[in-house]
């Protein structure tokens, strides 16, 4: 079996995101090397790309707060969903939580999320599969950049709404992606989170952070 784990390790390099350097994680510097050797690794063409090579925006943001204590979550069981690389389960590990999981369905997030746990000295369950339909199982659900598609946010929204009706804490962080729902949302803080030209158009998001409403 292959090890999603050296192969990160061998294609990243240890960076400290900008907005959370309290934690250090196994990045790309740039999008097409690491997209190609994953191609190259796996021997499939035309993947997505690997988002759990980056610090994105919105796992920045929420991470930041939960460090901060704006968001509380010691104590709490709490879900990182669509992790990418666990920086925002991580971050809850770190400010207390009782346990923390990463959603991912692809496997090379799910070995990323483990290597930066690991490398951060916290233990993150990384369960394989698709959570959204499941019940409620979670005190607090972080969700960063996912309304990037018509699709996911389809899939996803009614899910994290009723997640929300059935007692969970659920925050969305948007970058501004054109898919946000307009209703069900209150903004709860803001961050201007720099980001890196190979992602974004620009040097620098803004970033709100929402409570979905049940």
């Amino acid at each position: 079996m292959r090890d999603g784990e050296a192969f990160i390790a061998a294609h990243t390099a240890p960076a400290r995101p900008a907005l959370v350097p309290e934690v250090e994680l196994f990045l790309a510097t740039a999008i097409t090397p690491i997209w190609q050797a994953t191609e190259d690794w796996l021997a499939e063409r035309n993947i997505e790309p690997p988002f759990w090579a980056f610090a994105w925006p919105g796992s920045q943001a929420l991470a930041r707060l939960m460090l901060d204590g704006t968001v509380q979550v010691a104590g709490r069981r709490v879900l990182d969903f669509a992790a990418g690389g666990g920086l925002a389960a991580i971050a809850a590990m770190l400010a207390g939580a009782e346990s923390a999981e990463a959603a991912e369905i692809d496997p090379l997030a799910l070995a990323a999320t483990r290597l930066n746990a690991r490398h951060n000295g916290v233990s993150v369950a990384t369960p394989e599969g698709d959570v959204v339909g499941q019940p409620c199982r979670w005190d607090t659900i972080l969700a960063g950049d996912v309304c990037y598609e018509a699709p996911m946010t389809g899939h996803i929204f009614p899910w994290l709404r009723r997640m929300a009706q059935e007692g969970a804490e659920v925050l969305l962080a948007d970058p501004g992606r054109a898919y946000l729902p307009k209703e069900g949302l209150a903004a709860v803080a803001r961050f201007s989170v720099p980001t890196t030209r190979e992602l974004e158009d620009r040097d620098a998001r803004d970033v709100t952070i929402y409570r979905v409403l049940g």
